[in-house]
């Protein structure tokens, strides 16, 4: 080993009188890592982090090693488990150390490049006991996100008759409330994070599990998705980021070779082309999802035709974004009573009548917010709102106004205003809105930011151009705090899960054309589907039709209740209360009154 590289213990080194050093493994710019042999002859992995080349983003508030902080409160049998932890001084240099228990076994890395995955049946297994450890993390009171999930660290712990996959290397971990100024990707290995942590620094739950779908395709074909980009990184290591990008809007493809793999079918390629996905929307809501899919509980639709769909969307919104919305407004929306008098008292009475509003010098509002859960229908709400104002109606998705290329996303926003303020009045939606505007103050790149000052310079009175913008986001903490205050996005809206009354009417809507047998029990649906979100009701409709269909008969309420009770919410309860945690910090208040409401969320029949 040359001096540059020389491992600063040495074999037989003896840490604070318990752990003999027996064997140097590998070198990072922050830490070495070791094998070690404690006093109680057990064997374990020893992390030396040296203090002077750790980021502050690697310490919490009180100065403690995230990784560290994080590891000894965790306690799950696909997490490497924390043993001690402590500081050291060696020739005058302060250094913490981490130990953690030996896993008998190999680096995921290493076992593929010594052999690779042979049958689907090993690919699911590693994939499972992955997600395990992520639906863990992700569930706890404090959601924690690994950011981290690569061939290299997942462990294959051969000590029982079926290896077990293990998560180690929190480095990068971080809380999911933590400010993404937090997130340092700068030693991350590009080719398994996802889009919307390259373009906005912004880490979720489903970063995680983009990157569980980038870890099964490099398992299944030998490569890491998009290989062509990944592979050109150490060339030209400054552009990789827009190199990947643009790589990454082009299909992904799978060899021919595939197929020779044991056990495979096409459902694989489904589920892992929709974890791949760079929507968040498409992508698997949750790591319990995720494994539905792998077990075969649920059915993946192919995301191609998302694609395509999507393509086509695009190709139309080029010649015009904005169109006249048709339907009934509000009244097609069962429940929301409170949410809906907010809106007309506070905003559509102005949207409708702005003459009133001057006459008596009332500021005329610019934007709302809405916020909450995955698949609580805040999209179709926005748009049954612009129906109910009587504006036209602009659909924006981040990914409609983001570039690679300097200036062009500054570009796009400008455009969009203007022709909004052509075809005012008209409502803006942008939906995902934390992905086009995160925190300025995150560690985000100099294009982002330069978009955010575009968009707040542009959203500066729209009311009096006849243009009101909503907004809607999963993660309402992680959005420029300056787009949330008065002159621009000044009332926030929480949807939740639909309450009793609304899950029962959701079930009737959704189960209103199948060929039905008698005796459903709408009062009863709605109690075991406490917490459900609206997408769910609609997926279990579906998979009830689906199983009457393939068994010629009719949906019967025994089908709905076996369907129901094998299918989870998509949505963690731990999560729901995280949205709540959330919702109290968001608004400022803490009341238990305040914690205990829920904005109802349905459809009319």
């Amino acid at each position: 080993m040359s001096s540059l590289n020389k491992a600063i213990l040495e074999k037989g080194f003896v840490l604070s009188e318990t752990y003999t050093v027996l064997l140097f493994i590998k070198k990072s710019n922050t830490a070495e890592t070791y094998r070690a042999k404690g006093k109680d002859g057990n064997l374990y992995f020893l992390k030396l982090f040296y203090y002077g080349n750790l980021n502050r983003s690697a310490f919490d508030d009180q100065n403690n090693i995230l990784e560290t902080s994080f590891l000894k409160a965790l306690r799950h049998e696909n997490i490497v488990g924390y043993q001690d932890s402590g500081e050291i001084i060696i020739e005058r240099k302060k250094y913490a150390f981490l130990i953690l228990n030996f896993i008998a076994g190999e680096a995921l890395a290493d076992r593929i490049t010594r052999e690779p995955i042979s049958t689907i049946y090993d690919l699911k297994g590693i994939a499972v006991d992955v997600l395990k450890g992520l639906s863990y993390l992700h569930n706890l009171e404090e959601p924690i996100i690994h950011n981290e999930i690569t061939p290299q660290n997942i462990m294959l712990d051969m000590s029982t008759d079926i290896p077990q996959a293990r998560l180690i290397d929190f480095g990068h971990a971080r809380s999911f409330h933590q400010s993404s100024s937090s997130y340092n990707k700068t030693d991350l290995n590009l080719a398994y994070i996802a889009p919307e942590c390259i373009m906005a620094n912004a880490y979720s739950p489903q970063s995680d599990l983009f990157s569980v779908g980038a870890v099964m395709y490099h398992l299944l074909t030998g490569t890491p998705p998009w290989f062509k980009a990944v592979s050109k990184f150490q060339e030209d290591r400054s552009n990789a980021e827009d190199l990947l990008q643009k790589e990454r809007e082009k299909p992904l493809l799978f060899p021919g070779k595939i197929n020779e793999i044991i056990d495979f079918d096409e459902s694989i390629i489904k589920i892992i082309k929709k974890a791949l996905h760079p929507d968040l929307e498409f992508r698997f809501q949750s790591a319990d999802e995720f494994m539905q899919a792998l077990s075969g509980q649920i059915d993946v639709e192919d995301v191609d035709k998302i694609r395509v769909q999507k393509s086509e969307k695009s190709e139309t919104e080029k010649k015009t974004l904005s169109t006249k919305p048709k339907g009934t407004g509000f009244d097609s929306i069962a429940g929301m009573s409170e949410l809906k008098r907010l809106l007309t008292v506070d905003v559509i009475n102005a949207l409708k009548d702005p003459e009133k509003y001057k006459k008596y010098d009332v500021a005329f509002p610019n934007g709302i917010l809405f916020y909450g859960p995955p698949r609580c229908g805040k999209t179709y709400f926005a748009k049954k709102f612009a129906e109910e104002v009587g504006y036209n109606y602009m659909y924006i998705k981040p990914s409609t106004l983001k570039s690679r290329y300097v200036n062009a996303t500054q570009e796009n926003i400008a455009k969009m205003f203007e022709e909004a303020e052509k075809n005012a009045p008209t409502i803006i939606f942008i939906d995902e809105l934390n992905e086009l505007l995160p925190n300025r103050d995150s560690d985000v790149h100099e294009m982002t930011k330069s978009a955010v000052n575009e968009m707040l310079a542009q959203m500066d009175r729209t009311g009096d151009k006849g243009i009101f913008i909503v907004g809607a986001t999963n993660y309402p903490l992680m959005i420029d705090p300056a787009i949330l205050g008065a002159g621009r996005l000044e009332k926030y809206f929480y949807i939740g899960p639909p309450d009793f009354e609304l899950r029962k009417s959701l079930f009737e809507v959704y189960l209103k054309k199948k060929p039905l047998d008698f005796g459903i029990d709408y009062e009863k649906l709605a109690k075991m589907t406490e917490n459900y979100v609206t997408g769910d009701i609609e997926l279990l409709v579906n998979e009830a039709a689906r199983f009457a269909l393939t068994n010629n008969m009719r949906v019967t309420m025994d089908i709905l209740e076996k369907t129901i009770k094998k299918q989870k919410p998509t949505v963690p309860l731990a999560e729901l209360k995280k949205y709540e945690a959330m919702r109290r910090k968001f608004e400022g208040g803490d009341d238990d009154e305040k914690t205990n409401e829920r904005t109802p969320i349905g459809f009319r029949r």
